[in-house]
């Protein structure tokens, strides 16, 4: 893995899973695209589509003085994440050592965030996806807690479902938080991030 200090002049890949599509975009799986939003805002970007089926912004992160991303919201639904990915890497040469990638967790409880490198999937299609197209499980992963799902709902459809209503209260404030989480990864390294971001 590359050190803090190096990785401010060398380009990162930032990835945001979700599902395309109005009628998903406040989902529970759609946290990595919100995160991804808001992150591109403070980059002072806007999302354009790239032949490499991901809509793209392209600048610094955490300040003018901040590591360059490429920061990437497939295209694809959640289950075929990794094509667009690997395509992302190929095309803009990043290692998966500099990739990250932001996604909804549900053994994670609501609004907790967690930060890790490399490991399973979880049973998370969208990684699976991404680690089966990179052949590699060796990249970073934010996970954005949604909890596990009431009673004997079944997972997939709780995490197809938006927020609830108090849920929503503080959504804004935990997307936020996981943004600043993404910056501390790649500009303090993951210890430290960790260290700020984990919370009993």
């Amino acid at each position: 893995m590359t050190t803090a200090s190096e990785a401010r002049d060398q380009l990162w890949l930032v990835v945001g899973l979700g599902n395309p599509g109005p009628s998903y975009a406040g989902n529970r799986h759609n946290a990595g695209f919100m995160v991804l939003d808001l992150l591109g805002g403070r980059a002072g970007g806007k999302f354009k589509a790239h032949k490499g089926r991901c809509d793209v912004v392209e600048g610094r992160v955490a300040g003018f003085s901040g590591p360059r991303a490429v920061l990437a919201k497939p295209k694809s639904f959640m289950n075929l994440s990794g094509g667009p990915v690997a395509a992302m890497r190929d095309f803009y040469k990043i290692p998966a050592d500099r990739t990250v990638v932001v996604h909804d967790e549900l053994d994670v409880d609501y609004g907790a965030i967690r930060l890790k490198f490399g490991g399973g999937d979880n049973g998370h299609n969208g990684l699976r996806s991404i680690t089966s197209a990179l052949g590699t499980k060796d990249y970073f992963r934010v996970r954005f807690g949604v909890g596990r799902p009431p009673g004997r709902q079944d997972p997939a459809d709780f995490v197809l479902k938006d927020f609830s209503s108090v849920e929503k209260k503080d959504l804004d404030y935990h997307v936020d938080r996981c943004a600043d989480a993404v910056e501390a990864l790649m500009t303090r390294g993951l210890v430290e991030a960790q260290n700020l971001f984990h919370t009993p």
